[in-house]
């Protein structure tokens, strides 16, 4: 399924429009997940001004305030992301012929 092209001055159906879309590019509101204490997330869709769309994460997550564990807290951190993005990416992959 493709996406529909849009013309100047429409919008997707779920975006946010007024002050959060400009420049061509359309965002949705931000989706927040948050486990107090620990930190939170924020997702947002964004269709940009060539028509392909991304997803937007913001991560926010508190750290150790020991240098060697926020150390290894970062380190995991970047693995789990890792693992998410390739997991994400392979769901979008179009089937082969």
């Amino acid at each position: 399924m493709s996406r529909r092209s849009l013309r100047t001055g429409e919008h997707p159906d779920w975006c946010a429009g007024g002050h959060r879309c400009g420049l061509g590019e359309h965002r949705a509101d931000p989706v927040v997940a948050e486990v107090r204490g620990l930190g939170r997330a924020l997702l947002t869709r964004v269709r940009a001004t060539d028509g392909r769309e991304h997803a937007e994460v913001t991560l926010t997550v508190a750290l150790s305030d020991a240098e060697p564990y926020a150390r290894v807290q970062l380190g995991g951190l970047l693995a789990d992301l890792n693992t998410v993005m390739r997991r994400v990416t392979r769901a979008s992959r179009q089937p082969r012929r």
